[in-house]
């Protein structure tokens, strides 16, 4: 019989417990590699492509004339919009230029009034400045025995007459100076008729709306003859000016967050293509705190759950071969070994 079949065959047990303990240093090491990445670098997937986006919204109400811009088109600052039907607000702005007018003319007839009131002051104050003089005069000769006594009545007669007559006529200044007002441009009756004309002219310049941004028309159902109210959003006006990604992050995250810190953007719709971006701000409640319907826990089943904060990342230089849009799901990671 062969030596070699008759010897007993090698255990395995040490190369399986070498595998073993490899294996389990592999996955501890692994485990461990994982934990430390997510404590320098935080991630999550619960974040939001955001921009600022502008309600576009009529100043006066009317019926639209005129669209000139058609549903997700780009529209530069100062492009024009729509119009809304200006004549109504054109008779507006007609009749309040008429009221000016007549104020205008108004005020001046006033002030004519104020001049020949003022003029009739000074014929009174002359006249009782002679018949003041009369009557001393006719005293003097009284007292010499030259006149009677009746003439001398009658010249004390005469000033009372002057002083009640320059009584009145400073009465009747006062009076047209109370209806005239201040004088020029600071006249009551003249500012009121010009706001109202300023305000017509305004709401006749509302009338032709023009985009207040750049961006892009988002939103768009309006048809020339559609009724609109005023201040009522008609549709909506994306700005590219700036994006960010509200990035809602775990409350056991937040100690290391801190404004400044660099971050990188992975957006779904673009697989493979990676954003640069910088923190910019945290919210100081969670996302729930100001919810329509915040939890209530005063309860006896409450359960904790742990609680995320919306962290503001800003994304710097957008690759413009890779448009944005609002509301496209993010992944966001944070180096938090960087000083701010």
């Amino acid at each position: 019989m062969n030596e070699s079949t008759l010897s007993p065959p090698r255990s395995t047990a040490p190369k399986k417990i070498l595998l073993a303990g490899l294996l389990t240093l592999a996955i501890g090491g692994a485990t461990w590699g994982y934990i430390d990445y997510q404590e320098r670098y935080p991630t999550t997937d619960d974040a939001y492509v955001q921009a600022h986006v502008v309600h576009i919204a009529a100043e006066v109400p009317g019926r639209v004339s005129a669209v000139y811009v058609t549903d997700h088109q780009h529209v530069a600052a100062g492009d024009v919009l729509f119009d809304i039907d200006p004549r109504s607000y054109e008779i507006t702005r007609d009749q309040a230029q008429a009221a000016l007018d007549l104020a205008t003319q108004s005020v001046a007839g006033a002030d004519s009034t104020v001049t020949a009131a003022a003029a009739v002051v000074e014929d009174r104050r002359a006249r009782l400045e002679d018949a003041r003089l009369s009557n001393q005069r006719i005293v003097d000769l009284v007292a010499s025995g030259k006149v009677s006594q009746a003439q001398a009545d009658e010249a004390r007669a005469n000033l009372k007459v002057a002083q009640a007559a320059l009584a009145s006529a400073e009465a009747d200044l006062e009076r047209a100076r109370i209806g005239l007002g201040a004088p020029g441009k600071s006249n009551a009756h003249l500012r009121q008729a010009a706001a109202s004309l300023r305000k017509a002219e305004l709401d006749l310049h509302y009338t032709h709306v023009v985009a207040p941004t750049a961006g892009q028309v988002v939103n768009l159902r309006l048809r020339p003859g559609s009724m609109i109210e005023m201040h009522r959003p008609l549709f909506l006006l994306v700005d590219p000016a700036q994006w960010w990604v509200d990035a809602n992050y775990k409350e056991t995250d937040l100690a290391r967050i801190h404004p400044g810190q660099p971050a990188t953007i992975r957006v779904d719709m673009y697989p493979g293509v990676t954003f640069r971006g910088t923190v910019e701000s945290l919210s100081p409640a969670s996302g729930a705190a100001f919810s329509l319907l915040p939890p209530e826990n005063a309860t006896g089943n409450w359960i904790k759950v742990t609680q995320r904060f919306p962290v503001t990342v800003r994304i710097e230089a957008p690759d413009a071969s890779y448009p944005l849009r609002v509301g496209s799901s993010a992944t966001v990671s944070i180096d938090t070994t960087h000083e701010p």
